[in-house]
């Protein structure tokens, strides 16, 4: 078997990354199977509140990195599970806005105490975390560039 540390280093670290970011998910995703919820879901949640009146099905497409039908298709079963509704803009005609249910607000409660994302992060500093927040800052919005994706990141907010 071939040495990793003696191979590509870039590739090293990208499939550490992998690895983190899906270990990462699958906590994640067991702690919110007890809520009734997936990952995704919890994210376009999170997507929804943040946006706020103005959420639409392709904002949360461009928040989420996800290709407009993907969303649709979550979009569609959260509104069958009565966490969402779509409703027609009063301005806009032909703008269909979303918005969290009294439901959907529960479940964006619950999903953000988030107790593993918290004890994932815990191993971190605050500088460590600022670090992080730095380089997948930067790594993200190189991967925007390369893709020639012409537009601007969600604004997350700072900590």
């Amino acid at each position: 078997m071939q040495n990793l540390s003696s191979g590509d280093q870039d590739y090293n670290l990208w499939v550490l990354l992998g690895q983190a970011a899906q270990a990462a998910f699958k906590a994640r995703e067991r702690e919110l199977n007890q809520y009734g919820i997936s990952a995704m879901q919890a994210a376009a949640l999170f997507v929804i509140q943040a946006i706020g009146n103005q959420a639409t099905p392709a904002k949360i497409s461009r928040w989420l990195f996800r290709e407009s039908h993907t969303v649709s298709g979550l979009l569609d079963r959260m509104e069958r599970e009565g966490l969402v509704k779509r409703v027609k803009d009063l301005d806009r005609k032909n703008l269909v806005r979303v918005v969290m249910t009294e439901k959907g607000q529960q479940a964006y409660g619950e999903s953000t105490k988030g107790q593993s994302i918290h004890k994932l992060m815990s191993s971190l500093s605050e500088k460590e975390r600022q670090e992080l927040r730095s380089c997948l800052e930067r790594l993200r919005n190189k991967a925007l560039e390369g893709l020639a994706v012409n537009r601007e990141p969600p604004p997350f907010p700072q900590f």
